[in-house]
């Protein structure tokens, strides 16, 4: 055991995610017991348990820790539900989630994101998560609805075609709006055609593709 990886982490557990309301302890369990060091690109490696937006590549990014345990309880997973997560990036979240719920499948554009991700969920033990590359916002069509959704790139709106891959009663964490300002917010599927969205904090990611602000156009 590595005692100085392991006081980081209990770090940033315990002086940046449990302060930002993260209290639910099986969250709490999850960012420590997966080595989020392992699943951060190897130049940012000292930096794995900064309160920071990690660079990926592609202009992506890995969420602060903070945002990872707040999307993690908003969720409020118990053990039994099928997960779409929309945008793979490293595969920390993949294997969070994974941890969480039955089965998790993952999205992401990027073939060699999709092939580091297999990789380090492998070497993490992970075998109820699946990675699939393709674009999500406008091409995914996973023909069947889950339990819960986490979004993991902006979105400038949510699009409608994402609701309609949430079971009723099921929960969609999304972070939307226009950057620098944007809001993560939980939908919950109600009804048929019914969700509640509910605000939980402000933030700012890298959105999607095909997720961004329509271009303004000025005389």
């Amino acid at each position: 055991m590595n005692l100085d990886l392991e006081l980081a982490r209990h770090n940033m557990i315990e002086q940046q995610v449990r302060p930002w309301d993260v209290l639910d302890a099986r969250v709490l369990g999850v960012l420590n017991d997966v080595h989020r060091e392992d699943f951060v690109p190897s130049a940012q490696r000292s930096l794995a348990f900064a309160d920071l937006s990690l660079p990926l590549g592609h202009d992506e990014v890995m969420m602060k820790p903070v945002v990872e345990g707040r999307l993690l309880q908003a969720l409020a997973l118990e053990g039994h539900e099928s997960v779409l997560e929309i945008g793979t990036g490293s595969g920390f979240l993949t294997a969070c989630l994974a941890r969480l719920a039955a089965h998790v499948t993952s999205v992401e554009l990027h073939a060699d994101f999709v092939a580091a991700a297999r990789q380090r969920l492998g070497a993490a033990g992970i075998v109820n998560a699946a990675v699939e590359q393709a674009e999500a916002v406008l091409a995914y069509e996973p023909r069947r609805e889950f339990d819960a959704i986490a979004v993991t790139g902006a979105v400038y709106a949510l699009p409608e075609r994402f609701k309609r891959w949430l079971k009723p009663g099921g929960r969609l964490f999304v972070i939307e709006g226009e950057s620098p300002v944007q809001s993560a917010r939980l939908y919950v599927r109600s009804g048929a055609q019914q969700f509640t969205a509910t605000g939980l904090f402000e933030t700012d990611l890298p959105y999607l593709t095909h997720a961004t602000p329509p271009r303004s156009f000025s005389l």
